[in-house]
């Protein structure tokens, strides 16, 4: 016995999305044998734009039964049936979390009409109900409403029934541990099943091939599949846009987080959130003035022509130039820590040894200066980082050049790179950002024996 199901909702996401009408209608297989479609007061405001798509507003539902009053009559229609909807995930999951609100569990077999006509009736161009039930000569009315569309749904699925093969495939699809009811409706199942089960990167494509989501994974295949079992608001939107996945294999964790990084930075992928923002770089500088005393200072990286260190916000600029400070017996007026036309008087850097008074050399002083320059630019030295290659025949080479990320690449494995030059020919350049700053020096930290030294 299956209950097909159609709810209409305050469009709010599935935590809070509320129904504003649901309607059930029992079908054993040939004919309906009951049915019951009510309004729904949802305790809170409809949206314009949800009255505007289903013609429910405030005034129709303000005296319609809650939900928790109709709750039981609903878990009786529904008992032992099999949950029947047209993207089902998304019926199926607001009446659970709305059973949820009110303490009563709810766990039933389901079946997906949009994943069933595309295997069962393959080659539509959309599998919107709208748009199939135009294609099969079905009968719609009421579209939006509750009852309009799930009459509809019961004649697709009566189709669907008596579709050659449908036995076998219907099966499958109820199959607790398929994966095939896990997949987005709009997804054909080859796609997924070409992913591989390694370390790379993924990406979620609409029907536009449009890249709309950029992940990264250990286990490309594994990682994915978890998308489609997560049914958080923003995964079934996620995956309910979704209509085919690329993905490049890394080799290993580190590139497969760079070539994120990087892939999101380039496309701006509609369903990430991190990572999007461009971060403007700024450097440390040094420069002479016209007394002879060497300053330092901090600006946008584009701006300075021979940048000492890079950093991605001016406050990690000024602690870094406090510590040189702190470290070297530096002026704070000198370094740009404080504006003032006297001596200096800063707060928290009281071992100045007297240039800004008169009271130290010129050359004292930017002895001490060179010092500190000279040991900030110990820090920046080329490297290359070497992980594991796609194949058992390359290595994957990350670059690093005079502390600033400069791309990655795959070279044959162990082939001898001596210089930077002999790296560029197998390296793709990239952009260094905060993202990478930080993956790179979180790597080197845990993986020290992956550093290798390499000559300008």
């Amino acid at each position: 016995m299956y209950a097909i199901v159609d709810i209409e909702t305050t469009g709010n996401g599935i935590k809070g999305n509320k129904i504003t009408e649901i309607s059930i209608f029992i079908f054993d297989g040939k004919k309906v044998i009951k049915e019951y479609t009510s309004l729904v007061n949802p305790k809170s405001e409809i949206p314009y734009f949800i009255t505007g798509l289903t013609g429910i507003d405030n005034d129709m539902v303000r005296n319609a039964p809650v939900f928790e009053e109709i709750a039981p009559k609903i878990l009786a229609l529904l008992e032992d049936m099999i949950f029947v909807a047209h993207s089902v995930n998304f019926d199926y999951n607001v009446i659970k979390e709305e059973l949820k609100n009110i303490g009563l569990p709810f766990s039933l077999k389901k079946l997906c009409t949009v994943r069933l006509s595309r295997r069962l009736l393959p080659g539509y161009s959309s599998y919107s109900l709208g748009k199939l039930c135009s294609s099969l000569n079905i009968p719609l009315t009421d579209r939006h409403r509750a009852r309009g569309d799930a009459e509809a749904t019961v004649l697709l699925f009566k189709k669907l029934l008596e579709t050659p093969n449908a036995e076998t495939v219907f099966k499958t699809f109820l199959n607790a541990r398929s994966q095939e009811i896990t997949l987005p409706a709009a997804l054909p199942k080859s796609s997924y099943d070409a992913l591989p089960a390694e370390a790379g990167v993924y990406y979620f494509k609409n029907v536009k091939a449009q890249i709309i989501y950029v992940g990264k994974a250990k286990n490309i295949k594994k990682r994915v599949l978890s998308h489609f079992y997560d049914k958080s608001t923003k995964e079934l939107k996620l995956c309910e846009d979704t209509a085919s996945i690329d993905f490049e294999l890394s080799g290993n964790e580190l590139l497969a987080l760079l070539m994120e990084s990087n892939a999101i930075k380039q496309h701006y992928p509609l369903y990430n959130r991190a990572q999007k923002r461009n971060v403007v770089p700024y450097a440390v500088f040094c420069y002479e003035d016209r007394q002879g005393i060497l300053h330092l200072a901090f600006n946008k990286q584009k701006l300075v022509p021979k940048p000492l260190i890079t950093f991605y916000n001016t406050t990690d600029c000024r602690l870094f130039i406090e510590q040189l400070c702190k470290t070297f017996k530096l002026c704070p007026k000198y370094c740009h820590l404080q504006d003032t036309a006297g001596p200096c008087s800063h707060f928290r850097i009281t071992d100045c040894q007297g240039i800004c008074r008169g009271e130290e050399s010129t050359q004292s002083y930017n002895t001490r200066v060179n010092e500190a320059i000279q040991h900030t630019l110990n820090e920046n030295v080329s490297y290359l980082i070497k992980e594991k290659g796609r194949t058992r025949e390359e290595d994957a080479l990350v670059l690093i050049k005079e502390g600033i990320y400069a791309g990655y690449g795959f070279a044959p494995k162990n082939l001898e790179l001596p210089t930077i030059e002999d790296v560029l020919a197998y390296l793709t350049p990239q952009k260094d950002t905060i993202e990478t700053t930080r993956l790179i020096r979180i790597h080197t930290l845990k993986f020290p024996k992956s550093i290798i030294p390499i000559n300008i």
